[in-house]
């Protein structure tokens, strides 16, 4: 049998770890070449070795749109490239500080990686995206949560949620490429980790109606599913991956 996404050609941005190393293998093992963005060297070297050749690393901040250029540049002159089927933005970062203490230089480092670089990083794709070409942002329920302490992250994931509609009415109808949004809740990323703590983590997972915090690997079948022609009427959705922490 062929692999869902036999032939196809990825990029996946925020890969070196996390949702984006979760979602780069399963890419790989349903049969794509992927083109993995980073921004730390080391661990895109360390991520290659463990999803194998059909990686192929570019080192690019998507907060600088000239190493975006540079990244969609590479793609289209690689061998294995030359034209973009699935594009994975899912970089960001996060960061808490609650109203009154937000200082200008945290503002400009959230926005311009989690909202100017998922714009941008769509935009400087399209001459290599064609019909039929799936993209998947990475927002997070968060964007209509509350969560005390994080109204930039916040904001900037309801930003991407907005992307996705207004691209859907810009690129599905017109270009036959289609956009979606995958909102994850508590998945154990270093990310998550690292903001949380252990003991923090354990209470979130608490409140989890799955009873527990989720895996990458479980937002990575999300994105396949997406990327595959199985969600082929599915577009400007939102797709929340939470383990119905936001639904009840």
């Amino acid at each position: 049998m062929s692999k869902p996404l036999e032939g196809k050609v990825s990029v996946v941005t925020g890969a070196a770890s996390g949702i984006g190393l979760a979602t780069a293998k399963r890419l790989v093992k349903d049969g794509s070449i992927v083109f993995i963005a980073d921004l730390h060297e080391d661990a895109l070297a360390k991520a290659v070795s463990e999803i194998g050749s059909n990686a192929i690393p570019i080192v690019a901040d998507v907060s600088k749109v000239s190493d975006i250029k540079k990244l969609f540049e590479t793609v289209k002159d690689s061998p294995k490239g030359g034209r973009v089927d699935v594009l994975f933005a899912n970089a960001g970062i996060a960061a808490a500080a609650p109203i009154g203490s937000i200082s200008e230089e945290l503002y400009d480092r959230i926005f311009s990686v989690n909202a100017k670089g998922v714009l941008f990083t769509v935009q400087e794709a399209l001459p290599l995206l064609g019909k039929g070409s799936s993209v998947i942002l990475t927002s997070s329920i968060d964007n209509f949560k509350g969560l005390p302490g994080y109204s930039l992250y916040g904001a900037t994931k309801a930003a991407v949620r907005s992307f996705a509609r207004t691209w859907t009415a810009d690129l599905t109808k017109s270009r036959g490429i289609r956009v979606n949004v995958v909102s994850p809740g508590p998945i154990v990323t270093p990310m998550f980790e690292a903001g949380a703590g252990e003991v923090k983590a354990k209470i979130i997972a608490s409140q989890v109606p799955i009873g527990r915090n989720g895996r990458p690997e479980e937002i990575a079948n999300v994105v396949a599913f997406l990327a595959s022609d199985a969600s082929s009427f599915i577009a400007g959705a939102e797709i929340q991956a939470d383990g119905g922490l936001a639904q009840i």
